[in-house]
């Protein structure tokens, strides 16, 4: 048994060459939001839910990013409605969310 049941990882790169990057569209805000969210609603801990940084997931053509493990379900997002969505539906209830994936 994984010592998580769901864990997210946020993309928080940063690209100072002026390439598109996720830091530039609010991941590491957005980021902190998730992880107040998880704890908020009970799911943080051992056999929940983590909520992580990342550096770079190299998918910055879709970004801002995260992607679920153990599902390896890769997702985008703009803003705190979004990271709800993907707090509630997926690492609460184990269904993805299916307007926010990357495929």
């Amino acid at each position: 048994m994984s010592h998580y049941e769901r864990h997210i990882f946020f993309c928080l790169n940063r690209r100072e060459d002026g390439r598109d990057c996720c830091a530039a569209h609010g991941a590491e805000r957005l980021q902190a939001y998730a992880k107040s969210r998880v704890k908020a609603l009970g799911l943080a801990g051992p056999g929940k839910v983590r909520v992580n940084k990342a550096g770079c997931l190299d998918r910055c053509e879709h970004g801002p990013v995260a992607v679920v493990y153990p599902e390896a379900i890769w997702y985008t997002y703009v803003d705190e409605k979004d990271i709800d969505e993907i707090v509630e539906s997926h690492l609460a209830n184990g269904r993805p969310v299916g307007r926010l994936r990357i495929e």
